[in-house]
């Protein structure tokens, strides 16, 4: 295991670094890193790592979202508002649609296997566009209109939506029909999540002001309480809705707004963490994709993701009408909602594991899906962000 960790940080750092001098995004470097390095080539990634690969990524996921949440005013949020709200699920139910209308010629499967296929495609990947979200925040790119602060806030509850359609459509195929109580539960999820961690945050704030803690143990502190909502919502799953992720942010979210000082101190250190996080996270995402199983792909998946995409700029245009957005702004918002990785990677081989016939399929598109947007959107927004959005100094 030490051999696989060494050689993940130093192969991911030093093809990050030479990619980054190429102008190219890292992530790029890290997922061929796991690619290399993963069973599917090398394999030279320890067995005991793949097995808790989720949780690594997961946790690394966490160190984001903790950062993002201590540089999420409440006050920008507010005033995106509207638009927010719809880019948390226009844009996916946009490109679901699309994928539910077209694999079924261009893939040859059913509908109920397009409609799962669809879900697992349709999730934005927040390990993607959140570090370049809160890197626009501190440069002051799209700081006048909060479009970094309208993307991150769509991003995040994206994924929950996408995620529960997909446990609906996969339960729908096994047998177990449609309830519209699944539904329900996305509104639940995300008050739920956002509750929780609002309270505990006010709680951490009285504890911190009390009592002299060293910022390094409360940044051990605030992980902790963060791992341990998403144990809740594991736990809850069954009766419960409840958005871990979300309550992550919202707890980090509300240490900025009632301690600002600590909060400016903690994004620092988190910073730190998310250098390392942020190997472990993409490189096992790479090492995550079945290589083998693009192998006879042919034209026909590339068609059906670029069609996919295009249905999904839709939505992004649609939940963005009536703002006073520029052209150049919206195009740029189309572009940062785009990459897909995380959730590809952790849902795509589900639908095999659960006995659909389309399951390798389903599983194909996913890592194409990965390879193409990931690095595509990445390097979309690293390239056209000075060109689309305005700078505010301050």
């Amino acid at each position: 295991m030490l051999l696989s960790i060494s050689l993940i940080l130093m192969v991911g750092f030093a093809l990050n670094g030479i990619l980054g001098k190429l102008k190219i995004p890292g992530l790029v470097g890290l997922i061929f890193t796991g690619i290399l390095l993963g069973p599917q080539m090398l394999n030279l990634i320890s067995p005991k790592i793949l097995a808790i690969s989720t949780d690594l990524r997961e946790i690394a996921l966490v160190v984001i979202l903790i950062r993002a949440g201590l540089s999420l005013d409440l006050r920008d949020l507010k005033k995106v508002g509207r638009p927010a709200l719809l880019m948390s699920f226009v844009p996916a139910t946009f490109e679901m649609a699309a994928v539910i209308l077209l694999a079924p010629a261009l893939l040859h499967i059913t509908r109920g296997e397009a409609a799962i296929l669809g879900a697992v495609l349709s999730a934005v990947s927040p390990a993607v566009v959140v570090p370049r979200m809160l890197s626009l925040m501190e440069s002051g790119y799209g700081r006048k209109k909060r479009i970094p602060q309208l993307i991150m806030a769509g991003a995040s509850v994206d994924d929950i939506y996408v995620i529960v359609l997909f446990t609906a459509f996969l339960s729908m195929y096994g047998g177990g029909g449609f309830q519209a109580s699944r539904l329900l539960s996305v509104p639940v999820s995300v008050i739920l999540g956002v509750v929780l961690g609002i309270v505990v945050g006010v709680i951490m704030v009285r504890i911190f002001q009390r009592l002299h803690i060293r910022d390094t143990v409360k940044v051990l502190i605030l992980l902790s309480t963060a791992f341990l909502f998403l144990s809740l919502e594991d736990a809850l799953a069954p009766q419960v809705p409840l958005s871990g992720l979300l309550a992550v942010m919202a707890m980090g979210a509300t240490v900025l707004k009632r301690y600002e000082i600590l909060a400016k101190r903690l994004v620092g250190k988190f910073s730190k963490i998310w250098v390392g996080a942020e190997v472990f996270l993409f490189v096992l995402v790479g090492a995550a994709v079945e290589i083998s199983a693009l192998a006879e792909v042919g034209i026909a998946p590339l068609l059906l993701i670029l069609g996919a995409l295009l249905f999904r700029t839709l939505g992004v245009y649609v939940s963005l009408l009536k703002t006073p957005l520029t052209a150049k702004e919206r195009l740029f918002c189309a572009v940062a909602y785009l990459p897909k990785a995380t959730v590809q990677a952790a849902i795509g081989s589900l639908p095999l594991a659960a006995g659909v016939a389309a399951g390798s399929t389903i599983l194909t598109v996913a890592v194409l899906a990965i390879l193409i947007t990931a690095p595509g959107g990445a390097m979309g927004m690293d390239y056209l962000y000075p060109k689309l959005l305005t700078r505010q100094a301050g």
